[in-house]
């Protein structure tokens, strides 16, 4: 059996409440590195998210950020990050998102991105298209790098190598109208979505990351491949480049002139 696009996003909503409630009391934040945190609300919203998928389909794998990958059928494949910017929430800056994403038979079929913050629940069903708060959304139509606002982000604990994200972002820097880096990439792509950003680009993302994001930023009209411009972008390593139809093209060829260049 399989979930339906409702089901994910009412059990995104709950864990978002999960958030919000937890975010004006303790927090027990404890460091997984020197520059990546973890908190109470990372484990308690991730917590009701398995019991939730474990009571409605007993039997799915589910591959989640604090517990790993939980045996099940893998036909039947969930990816859930309870808490994606667990930086900003454990600084207290409201930017921070649930993200659960279904997959049958490795096919991305069922995405939810929920802002608890803002009440925004972005939303996307394989071939059905993708929805903010149940209202169609798609992909900016800008043709050109020097009139869009990228996103990115950047690996914790590597500094001062190649893949370290600085060389590509200062070509983008220059090349873009501007960036932003949100710090939480599955709302960065839902973002990108809606037309609010343009292009994204990333270097080791976990699959929890980039599940539904992708997904919703597909449905909506983006193009995502790796930063190779291959499809498999959901292998391990992932990297992604994600722009609406228009600039994904040079997106790449930027990418690639300063892989050449290093």
């Amino acid at each position: 059996m399989q979930p339906t696009l409702e089901y994910v996003k009412q059990i995104a909503l709950n864990a978002g409440d999960i958030l919000l409630t937890i975010s004006g009391e303790e927090l027990n934040i404890k460091h997984k590195t020197r520059t990546d945190l973890v908190t109470r609300a990372d484990h308690e919203a991730e917590a009701f998210l398995i019991d939730a998928i474990r009571q409605g389909f007993p039997d799915h794998a589910i591959n989640a950020e604090e517990s790993g990958e939980l045996n099940g059928n893998v036909d039947h494949q969930w990816f859930i990050d309870p808490l994606d910017g667990t930086l900003n929430y454990a600084h207290g800056v409201p930017f921070y998102s649930v993200s659960v994403a279904y997959a049958f038979q490795g096919q991305m079929t069922i995405g939810g991105v929920y802002d608890p913050v803002r009440k925004e629940l972005f939303s996307a069903e394989y071939g059905k298209g993708a929805a903010l708060n149940g209202k169609p959304i798609r992909v900016s139509g800008y043709t050109d790098l020097i009139d869009c606002m990228l996103a990115t982000g950047f690996p914790p604990d590597m500094f001062d190598e190649p893949s370290d994200n600085m060389a590509y972002f200062r070509e983008f820097r220059r090349r873009s109208q501007s960036i932003r880096r949100m710090g939480s990439a599955a709302l960065d792509l839902a973002y990108l979505a809606c037309g609010r950003f343009d292009g994204y680009w990333k270097t080791d993302l976990y699959p929890w990351d980039a599940a539904a994001g992708t997904l919703i930023a597909q449905e909506a009209g983006a193009i995502v491949t790796d930063l190779d411009n291959q499809p498999g972008f959901m292998n391990m390593p992932i990297s992604l480049v994600c722009a609406n139809p228009k600039i994904h093209a040079e997106m790449i060829k930027e990418l690639e002139e300063v892989r050449n260049r290093q």
